[in-house]
């Protein structure tokens, strides 16, 4: 076993293993920051494949962009957790199936990929198909032709999820501060604060009780 093959193995069993870490987590903190490990060990996978351009988009996109968005979102929702654990083996069948429909149809689809179709190029003849052409304009080019729509799809995705993002975090809650923007543009000097002109007075000494020791000896009431 080569140096790549051991790599390719190391960056696959910390990658499963954060994967999974991500499902089990209780803290959904935690569960966020194993996501950008898996991530960063997917974008080695990648480097290792030499898919550059595919390494430091999932670098720069997914752990420099839309994991601090995950991160500053669960923070300020303030998640109750033990909500959330209370309906967890009620809907686990149904989310088990729906898992193991996923895992299938994901398999099928991979696994449909390693089947030869065509007569493989020998050595030389990639070599020379992978100098020549760029991995990042041939990316671009299916992108905004063959997968112009799924693409303009996962854009719109994207959008509802930033907008659904903020509505839950401005929601009102009972613990939250919230102030209008509007309100405080409109606000004038004089509304801030009043002032009110009060006579000075002082107040009058409490009377003295008749067997209290402050008072002077032999005095007696009138």
């Amino acid at each position: 076993m080569d140096v790549k093959t051991g790599l390719f193995y190391l960056f696959a069993a910390v990658l499963l293993f954060a994967a999974f870490r991500v499902i089990t987590a209780r803290n959904p903190v935690y569960a966020a920051l194993y996501l950008v490990l898996a991530f960063f060990q997917a974008s080695a996978i990648w480097l290792l494949l030499k898919a550059e351009f595919l390494a430091i988009s999932l670098v720069l996109v997914y752990v420099g962009a839309v994991m601090v968005l995950f991160l500053f979102v669960v923070m300020m929702l303030d998640v109750n957790l033990d909500s959330i654990r209370r309906g967890f083996w009620k809907h686990f069948p149904l989310a088990g199936g729906i898992g193991v429909v996923i895992a299938l149809q994901m398999s099928y689809v991979l696994l449909g990929g390693f089947r030869p179709s065509e007569q493989p190029r020998s050595n030389a003849a990639l070599e020379l198909a992978t100098s020549e052409v760029s991995n990042t304009k041939e990316l671009g080019k299916l992108l905004y032709t063959e997968y112009l729509y799924p693409l303009e799809i996962a854009a719109v995705i994207l959008l509802v999820a930033i907008i659904a993002a903020i509505a839950l975090t401005l929601r009102q809650r009972k613990d939250s501060k919230y102030a209008n923007p509007a309100d405080q543009v409109r606000v004038r000097s004089r509304d801030r604060m009043t002032v009110v002109k009060l006579a000075a007075t002082r107040p009058a000494a409490p009377p003295v009780p008749e067997s209290s020791p402050e008072a002077p000896a032999g005095e007696k009431k009138a």
